[in-house]
Formats: C-alpha cells, sequence, structure tokens
C-alpha cells in the first residue's frame, strides 16, 4: 500500500508499504521495529519527520525514484566518549532537499539529542578537544580517506565539508570516560538504493554503512561485483583511550580484520596489536590481549565505518565497490550479532541484550564454526624496548580451502609494524589463511625483528582437532619442534627478516623434500607440453603420486592402482613456481621426492 501521512503515526510492529509520504507537520515515530518501503520515502516538508528509535531501522526494496523532501528521519547512534580515540562513522543520511535520489552528507548534519524527539544542532569547535554537555565536535578530527596507502593521504572535510554517500569519516569523542558512550543524532534524508565509490589495487578507501538500517556483511562482500573490486577483508579501527595524547606516535591502536563466508556462518577474524604485558610483565591469560578485545558480528550496525582495500583498478582508473539495498538487514545490536566499533557496550537507545542470532559464540566471544571445519588462532608476543604487544594470527582448515586465495576465509593485512608476525602469499600479508587439512602440511610463519628482544608463540581457540593431534612450531635453525597445545615456545631473537625460519606443522618429522639420487625413478617436468612424468622403467609397486606446493600445501594427488611404466599428469593449472612430487611405495616408504618447476 501507499501511505500519505499528515497525522501523527506510531509503529511498534514491523509494517511494509510500496510508498511513504510524510508532509506538513505530521510525523512517524518508530520504535525497536523496522519499516520496509518499497520504492520511494518523501518527507516533504520542513515539519515532517521520521523518528527511529530503540534500534528500530528503515529498510527499501528495489523501487528506483529516490527519496526526497526537505523534512528529516532521525536515527541514533552511539559513539565512543574518550577524547582521544577515533570512531569510524559512515552517515545513513544525507542533505535533505525536494530533489530525488541521495545526497552528500555533512558531519554538521549530527544533532545533539534533548528529549525523545527534540533535538538542536551539535556545536563545532577548534582546538583538540570538544564536549558531551553541550554536544561540542572538535573539527580537527574529521578526515576522510580515499583509495591510499599514505597517511598524508587523509582528506579533512570538518563540519561542512561534502562527505559522498557511502564514504567514511573520522571523529573522536567528546570527554575522557572510557566507561560510557555518547549519543548522537542523525537527521537528514536517509540514503537509499545502490551505492558506489571508487577503490584501486593495493590502496584503502575508507566506506562504511550508508543506510538507517543494518547492513549484511556476507551479502557486501559477497556481491559479485565486490569479489572482483576488493579482498573480502573488513579493517575496523580500534584504540586504547587510555593514553592521554592527540599525537600519532603516541597512539595504541590498530585494525580488527573481519571476513566472513558466502553462507555467512563462518566469521574469520583477528584483534588489532594491542599491549599484553603489564608494568610487572606480567603475561595476560589468553585468549585475548588486554585490549583489542572488539569483534564484529554478521551485520554492520548503523552509522559504522570501516576500512576497505581494492584488488582492481587504478589511482587514475579506479575500480568501484557496492553496496545495495539487498544488502539491508533487520538486525539489531542488542541481539548480539551486530556491533559498532565503540568504547564500550553501554547504549542508552538499545533495548535488553537476547541471545545472539544466527552465528554462535563461545564465551570468549569468538565465534564457533561449523564441524567440518577446523581453526586454531596463533597469539605472537613481542616485547622491545619501547613497546609491548601481541598478533594474534588465524589458520582455517576445510575442504574447500585451495592454494591460492580463498576469498571469505583469509584475511589480508594492510598495515604491520616494524616487529611483526604474519602469513604470505603473492607478496600479501595476511593474518589468517585457509588450507585443506594433512598431517603433511608445512605452513611458513614470517616473523620480522626491529631489534633483539624476546619473542613467544601461543596457541588457543582450537576448534574441531582431536585432543591427540599435535600442533608444531618448528624453529628450522635449531630444529627444534614445540606441540604448543601442551608448551608455549620462548626465545630471544635477532633482528632481521625471519621469512623461513618459523613453520606450523602437524608431525615432528616435517615433509622430507630433500632430494636424493635414484636409478628406479625418473621424475620430469615438461614445460612445454604442462606435463609431469614419473617414469617407473624397474615396475616398483608405487602407491601414489603427490605434487605440493612450497607451503606445504597438497596440490595434486593421484593414487595409482596398477604398475605402469610411467605416469603422465597435467600441471596447465598450476602457477608458476617451486613444487615438491612426491611419489610412494605400497611400502608406506618416500620412493623418490623431488622438486620442479613448472612455468605456464
Amino acid at each position: 500500500m501507499k501511505l500519505s501521512l499528515s497525522s501523527l503515526l506510531l509503529i511498534c510492529c514491523s509494517i511494509s508499504f510500496a510508498q511513504l509520504s510524510v508532509q506538513n507537520d505530521a510525523y512517524i515515530f518508530v520504535k525497536n521495529q523496522y519499516v520496509y518501503v518499497t520504492d520511494d520515502v518523501n518527507i516533504d516538508d520542513a515539519d515532517s519527520k521520521i523518528y527511529l528509535r530503540d534500534e528500530a531501522q528503515l529498510l527499501q526494496g528495489d523501487g528506483t525514484t529516490g527519496n526526497s523532501g526537505i523534512g528529516q528521519l532521525s536515527v541514533y547512534q552511539t559513539g565512543t566518549v574518550n577524547q582521544w580515540s577515533y570512531n569510524y562513522w559512515c552517515s545513513p543520511v544525507g542533505n535533505n532537499s525536494a530533489a530525488f535520489g541521495n545526497e552528500d552528507a555533512r558531519v554538521n548534519l549530527i544533532d545533539d539529542a534533548t528529549g525523545l524527539t527534540s533535538s538542536v544542532d551539535a556545536l563545532f569547535v577548534g582546538g583538540y578537544d570538544g564536549s558531551a554537555s553541550p554536544l561540542s565536535i572538535a573539527q580537527r578530527w574529521l578526515w576522510t580517506y580515499q583509495i591510499s596507502d599514505q597517511y598524508l593521504d587523509w582528506i579533512f572535510v570538518g563540519a561542512t565539508g561534502n562527505i559522498k554517500p557511502g564514504l567514511g569519516f573520522t571523529m573522536k569523542g567528546n570527554g575522557i570516560s572510557n566507561t560510557e558512550s555518547q549519543l548522537y543524532d542523525f537527521r537528514g534524508k536517509p540514503n537509499n538504493g545502490t551505492i558506489t565509490n571508487d577503490v584501486a589495487n593495493g590502496l584503502n578507501t575508507l566506506l562504511g554503512n550508508p543506510y538507517p538500517s543494518a547492513m549484511d556483511s556476507a551479502a557486501f562482500i559477497h556481491d559479485p561485483a565486490n569479489q572482483s573490486s576488493i579482498n573480502g577483508t573488513l579493517q575496523y579501527w580500534e584504540q586504547d583511550g587510555n593514553v592521554p595524547s592527540h599525537v600519532l606516535q603516541d597512539y595504541i591502536g590498530g585494525y580488527y580484520l573481519f571476513t566472513i563466508d558466502a553462507t555467512g556462518t563462518i566469521i574469520t577474524d583477528t584483534p588489532a596489536a594491542f599491549m599484553t604485558y603489564d608494568e610487572q610483565d606480567n603475561s595476560f591469560p589468553l585468549p585475548v590481549p588486554t585490549n583489542g578485545v572488539k569483534s564484529a558480528g554478521r551485520y554492520i550496525p548503523i552509522g559504522q565505518g570501516f576500512m576497505v582495500e581494492g584488488i582492481a583498478g587504478t589511482p587514475g582508473a579506479p575500480a568501484t565497490v557496492y553496496v545495495k539495498n539487498d544488502h539491508r538487514a533487520f538486525a539489531k545490536e542488542s541481539d548480539g550479532d551486530s556491533y559498532f566499533f565503540r568504547s564500550n557496550t553501554n547504549d542508552s537507545n538499545t533495548s535488553e541484550t537476547s541471545e545472539p542470532i544466527g552465528i554462535q559464540y563461545q564465551d570468549n566471544g569468538l565465534s564457533i564454526i561449523p564441524e567440518d571445519y577446523k581453526r586454531f588462532r596463533i597469539n605472537v608476543d613481542f616485547i622491545d624496548d619501547e613497546s609491548q604487544y601481541t598478533r594474534q594470527l588465524v589458520l582455517n582448515f576445510h575442504d574447500s580451502a585451495t592454494a591460492g586465495f580463498d576469498y571469505g576465509l583469509e584475511l589480508i593485512r594492510t598495515e604491520s609494524y616494524n616487529s611483526d608476525a604474519y602469513f604470505s602469499l603473492d607478496d600479501k600479508v595476511y593474518s589468517g589463511q585457509a588450507f585443506p587439512f594433512e598431517e603433511a602440511l608445512v605452513i611458513p610463519l614470517a616473523i620480522d625483528i626491529e631489534q633483539q628482544q624476546p619473542l613467544r608463540f601461543r596457541i588457543f581457540d582450537i576448534q574441531n582437532f582431536d585432543d591427540s593431534q599435535g600442533i608444531y612450531i618448528h624453529d628450522n635453525n635449531t630444529d627444534n619442534y614445540v606441540n604448543l597445545r601442551n608448551l608455549d615456545y620462548e626465545l630471544n631473537i635477532e633482528p632481521g627478516n625471519y621469512t623461513d625460519r618459523f613453520t606450523i606443522v602437524f608431525t615432528n618429522q616435517v615433509l622430507n623434500i630433500e632430494e636424493f639420487d635414484t636409478t628406479a625413478l625418473t621424475i620430469n617436468q615438461d614445460n612445454k607440453q604442462h606435463q609431469l612424468s614419473v617414469q617407473n622403467p624397474n615396475g616398483l609397486d608405487i602407491k601414489s603420486i603427490e605434487v605440493y606446493d612450497v607451503t606445504g600445501k597438497r596440490i595434486i594427488q593421484l593414487n595409482v592402482d596398477a604398475i605402469e611404466d610411467d605416469y603422465n599428469l597435467s600441471t596447465l593449472q598450476l602457477s608458476d613456481g617451486v613444487y615438491v612430487v612426491n611419489v610412494s611405495s605400497h611400502a608406506n616408504t618416500t620412493a623418490k621426492s623431488q622438486k620442479i618447476i613448472v612455468k605456464n
């Protein structure tokens, strides 16, 4: 139905309209429910209002008319109070006018809520600090960030600078508390429909949820148009508000990394690298450091901003990232699967917390994966003269994982410290990777060390592994194997870039890749024919021929059921690189192991 409203309408249960028009001094008040409009919303007159309260949301369908009107939609969101800490925002509203369609936002569309429906304009001040009452926002910290990997490319917008729909912006809190939240009232024309922004290969863009409703991260990340333009990792800013400084080098902060599979059931995430020791050098207990503990749910809340990295296009000819009405969902933060990245969980406009929906979580806040997946996390602790922090890495295992990049299961990282830990693939730095599980897996774990310091490896969040399955850190320099399920591995380490010293393995005997001479078997790689041949002139009782990449992932497996003079395997599907061929006999011994070079 089409609703044209010129008087009060209170909505306490979900309701749908084909079109919605609010006129004169009428208003719609929606509490803890959603309104769904198939086509356009027209808030026609200056005194016309739509109030979304107590986590109420507006969703819209596939209409193409576009919203219009000089009235306002009002929706609340809470952010950090702490004056030292940033929130990343994305406005759910733009400038209100009679024109149809989305319009640029400005930070001065934010109001200071003075009552359930009343508000006054927020104040904007110079200097470093704002204040909570009356709401005063320091303009110095209002910036956007577009297709860049350089800090100096932040773009200042202040209170009145135009911000394209869908672009995010930064803003600091207005007080000193770490235990309270600041309420912000966004007022303007509600954003609607398909919204696009530019991304470029290897560069970051600050985006966000641009709608007055939640947004499904699985639908956004796995939209086919976005799979070709972004790497699938969402980066949420976290900052330790206990550091009383506005000086960049004093910040303790970083990016919480998040991705999700296409079904929306498997979250892969790691926290920002924060401190993990107190002043007496006592370690905090697992599973998480003292800070960097926030974790996102499947649904991105109203107003939330985040970084994405492009995988296509250039600054001169950028690619496009899309947010669409199809990505929108009615999901409340109080339901436990939607979380705004502020300094705490207090939220004066949310209802009482209920049981989580969809994805299930452990008591420590980490998500539970399905039974056919395996997972564990590694905490790598760094202690130098200037800082003490932990980098967390995560590994997923499933038969669907591949030798290459697994979109929606792996985390690509765009920031690193001078001393840090990471996985690597195709010159990209990863905080999370995925593999098909094999006991023969060898997973390199790279370590960068700026100065001599203690280093420690710890393991936790072990899901769906047999209790008897060892998970080892192998130090190739000392040939030490430490089962991290039983013991942390600690050492003092010299400065350097260690890309092949440490590996994660699952037996205390690493996959044998040593070459040795034999007259019984000959292994050849013919790159012109894209073919691997194993010649067996003596008729050895061969059981299998397997091809592994340099990380220990098994790429090809041929189970042999007859003795032949030679066996041929196509290598056309392999990427260029070095591989290891293992030929095994029925006696369960390795008859021959040899490296080959594939060039297609």
